[in-house]
């Protein structure tokens, strides 16, 4: 079952690179206390992830601080590495924080696993964003055409912030 807007994010171990490497992080540590601006996208170095999604994030990152946001978080299927590397290589740094779903635990939680099995990819993440506000979801907008980032994207959010 897919989450819905008002529903609590499920609780789920999460990873990103730290100074020190790969670090666990939880879905209360991510999401209790404050406004996120979460979007989530099939997989690093992907051409719609690394075109679109990503860098309209990046864009847009003082607007959506200024709107409220406390924290700009991009999810993904992939390990802490793949998504710390792909954040550098993107210039995401100080801007979106970068978060491995590596076993795909919150994004199968959440309802949002699209299968990529026939294009070599395995189970991995749709393509959405979601406002969440103390740990709630406050605005979900999921992807029709996994091959765009409009619906998703970070204007699109940012109108739901008003």
């Amino acid at each position: 079952m897919t989450v819905k807007v008002g529903d609590k994010m499920p609780d789920a171990q999460l990873m990103h690179m730290s100074d020190a490497g790969p670090a666990p992080i939880t879905t209360a540590e991510l999401f209790d206390g404050k406004t996120v601006a979460l979007f989530a996208l099939p997989g690093a170095f992907t051409p719609t992830c690394s075109n679109q999604h990503l860098p309209g994030f990046i864009e847009k990152s003082e607007e959506l601080r200024a709107a409220g946001v406390d924290t700009i978080v991009c999810l993904s299927v992939n390990d802490a590495f793949v998504m710390g590397a792909w954040g550098q290589q993107q210039g995401a740094t100080g801007k979106v924080m970068m978060v491995g779903d590596g076993n795909g635990d919150l994004t199968e939680a959440l309802g949002l696993t699209m299968d990529g099995t026939g294009f070599g990819m395995g189970k991995r993440s749709l393509r959405y964003s979601m406002i969440v506000r103390d740990g709630k979801i406050e605005s979900l907008n999921v992807e029709g055409n996994p091959g765009q980032a409009v619906d998703s994207g970070a204007e699109n959010l940012l109108s739901q912030l008003g």
